[in-house]
């Protein structure tokens, strides 16, 4: 087998400054649309200042280049192959008897090793950079002020109706989420002074109100009383509540297994974070899988229309790959494909019509 370091090396250095410029691009004409989107948001609220506009852009925008990643490295393999085909280079290492798997395989590599930088490093910089943005949309465009955390200890709720806050914990939930054991109501005015709190042994979530059994009540600085039922007016539902789960996107791939464990301890499904793990650990074999794509569609010299098809297809072909992504996690998310195939099967899939399409066009 015809092996050429220097040759592959240049593949390799090709790859990766058109991977960095198709994601510089790409990141840019998001960070645009996200920056205008938030102008218009903060301009909505006298006080607040535009340079707000621009934080808020720069903390998401890790975000965006997390879903970018794959669409780069379609891209950037696809204008490597394109151009050295263009030029005949290719051709000339076709003809010194270097097959198209083996100029292919250190552009494999090297993107294999994108998609280990992806959730090593970029993972947890988009994750903390996404909770900083959350807070501070949070805090100065509104919302609903329920925010939940899971920790060792149970999971903590804080939930604002009309001006009053409460934040709740409890050490287990029923299995359908809205049963609380061993549950204290902190009790909160709208300026979040110590109002009240109550111990229960168990509590409900039923007809828009906490109803809580076997309880002893604190009111300011008065001893507490025992009381059989009392209760407290909420706006959270079953399915509410769930959704008050710290999102994933704020949970960065090193703490994802922790976060899970203590989801099941607490008695939540972990079911769509450890899809969205095994998403992450999937992703080297995506980024494989779109290096095949992008060489199917782009190894073969062709006239003006023919690139144009080219580029075409292979945007398209990235595109219904990202959108059957996002198909197979949630029916995964519903209990209708077990997490490994619905974290892993995309992946799989592309990396097959890949090969195939190249086998087709190479070995057919």
């Amino acid at each position: 087998m015809l092996r050429s370091p220097t040759l592959y090396a240049y593949i390799v250095r090709q790859f990766l400054f058109w991977f960095l410029a198709v994601l510089l691009v790409l990141s840019g004409v998001i960070a645009v649309f996200e920056f205008v989107e938030f102008v218009r948001q903060v301009s909505a609220v006298p006080e607040l200042p535009v340079s707000l506009a621009f934080t808020l852009a720069a903390f998401k925008l890790p975000s965006d280049v997390e879903i970018l990643f794959h669409f780069a490295v379609l891209i950037a393999a696809m204008v490597t192959f394109w151009r050295m085909t263009r030029s005949r280079e290719l051709v000339v290492a076709r003809a010194a008897g270097l097959s198209a798997w083996q100029f292919l395989a250190p552009v494999i590599a090297a993107a294999m090793v994108l998609g280990v930088v992806k959730i090593a490093v970029v993972n947890p910089i988009s994750a903390a950079m996404y909770s900083r943005f959350e807070r501070l949309d949070l805090d100065f465009l509104g919302g609903t002020g329920d925010v939940m955390k899971v920790a060792r200890t149970g999971f903590w709720l804080r939930q604002k109706d009309e001006g009053e806050i409460v934040v709740i914990h409890a050490e287990k939930v029923g299995s359908n989420g809205d049963e609380l054991q061993n549950a204290m109501f902190l009790l909160l005015n709208p300026d979040e002074s110590y109002h009240g709190r109550i111990d229960a042994a168990n509590a409900h979530l039923q007809d828009g109100k906490w109803v809580i059994n076997d309880a002893w009540v604190m009111d300011g600085s008065q001893p507490a009383q025992h009381v059989d039922t009392t209760s407290i007016p909420s706006n959270l539902t079953r399915n509410g509540i769930q959704e008050r789960f710290a999102s994933q996107q704020t949970i960065s791939f090193w703490d994802l297994p922790d976060y899970i464990r203590n989801l099941e301890a607490t008695g939540f499904s972990s079911t769509r974070y450890r899809i969205a793990y095994q998403g992450l650990l999937s992703q080297p074999l995506l980024m494989a899988a779109m290096i095949l794509v992008a060489a199917a569609f782009s190894l073969r010299p062709g006239r003006r229309v023919d690139t144009v098809l080219m580029i075409v297809g292979a945007i398209v072909t990235g595109f219904s790959i990202f959108v059957l992504g996002d198909i197979v996690a949630a029916l995964g998310r519903a209990g209708t494909l077990p997490v490994p195939m619905a974290a892993w099967a995309t992946s799989c899939v592309a990396l097959l019509f890949g090969a195939a399409a190249l086998l087709h066009l190479e070995d057919g």
